[in-house]
């Protein structure tokens, strides 16, 4: 039986040599090609392009993210204008019911003197009929 015979060192860098020639002598062709600079030029044309997309794609971003921050800029400024006219308007509404409440006030105490001063004048004319009563009894004693 005939077994697996391992090469020998000069068989195996004979080999290696031969694959390494072949290598080079596919690269030396490859390099040779007439068609290898219409193909570089075509590989730059298409990078060229696809870079020219890529920074035309990022300035339509940027111009886009200005144009958000812009309006939100102007969003918030709506939004605090919006803010202060409505403070303006609490506080004359504030104003507003304070000056009723005032006048509801001023009302209530007039109400009140004047209440206390009918009171007062049917008091007095109570009084003063009780003494007038009591001068007509004792004008009718001394007879």
């Amino acid at each position: 039986m005939a077994g697996y015979r391992t090469p020998e060192l000069k068989d195996r860098k004979s080999t290696a040599d031969a694959a390494k020639a072949a290598l080079l002598e596919k690269f030396r062709k490859a390099a040779e090609d007439p068609d290898i600079d219409k193909k570089r030029a075509e590989r730059a044309a298409i990078s060229q392009a696809r870079s020219e997309r890529e920074a035309q794609r990022e300035s339509e971003r940027r111009a886009r993210e200005a144009e958000l921050a812009a309006q939100r800029a102007r969003e918030a400024e709506e939004a605090r204008l919006r803010q202060i006219e409505e403070n303006k308007a609490a506080a004359l509404r504030a104003v507003e019911e304070e000056k009723i409440m005032a006048e509801l006030k001023a009302e209530e105490e007039d109400k009140a003197t004047a209440l206390a001063a009918e009171q007062k004048a049917a008091r007095d004319a109570r009084y003063a009929a009780r003494k007038a009563a009591k001068k007509e009894r004792r004008k009718g004693d001394h007879y």
